[in-house]
């Protein structure tokens, strides 16, 4: 049952199998906590912050009906033998937490920033690692702190 508060998972889908556990972990969280979730795809990690930015400027306005308390960012970066891996993960990583520090915004940080893809799998996997629902509780604790500090909605 819904307490009312909304979450929007922000999923990076490059490596499907990796954001699939990631979102398993994470929704199990959130339905346990009582959180409605929503999820969004886009295609890697760089576009997770333009997508949080949209949907965050989108309920600035009036054309935006649903409201978020929180945002997730899930994705899977593998290095790989270029020098591609350490520019994505640290643009992507600097642009989501300025939007949280800019903006005010609960964020759960769930994306990976892995040597292989083994690595990755069981840092994803709920029965190992289950960094989804780690990202989850981080989102829901900085809810909580934002409610303290800002009871206003964005």
């Amino acid at each position: 049952m819904s307490d009312g508060r909304h979450v929007l998972i922000v999923e990076a889908r490059f490596y499907e199998d990796i954001a699939d556990q990631l979102v398993t972990g994470a929704t199990a969280v959130l339905s346990e906590s009582g959180v409605e979730s929503k999820r969004l795809s886009v295609p890697g990690v760089f576009e997770i912050p333009a997508a949080i930015r949209f949907a965050a400027r989108a309920m600035d306005t009036e054309k935006q009906s649903e409201r978020y308390d929180g945002f997730l960012a899930l994705g899977c970066v593998i290095r790989g033998e270029t020098d591609h891996y350490d520019h994505i993960c640290r643009e992507a990583s600097h642009a989501l937490m300025r939007l949280a520090v800019d903006h005010s915004l609960a964020l759960g940080f769930g994306v990976l920033t892995c040597a292989s893809y083994e690595q990755a799998r069981v840092r994803a996997a709920v029965d190992e690692k289950n960094k989804g629902a780690e990202a989850a509780f981080a989102c829901l604790r900085m809810m909580e702190l934002r409610q303290t500090f800002l009871p206003t909605p964005i």
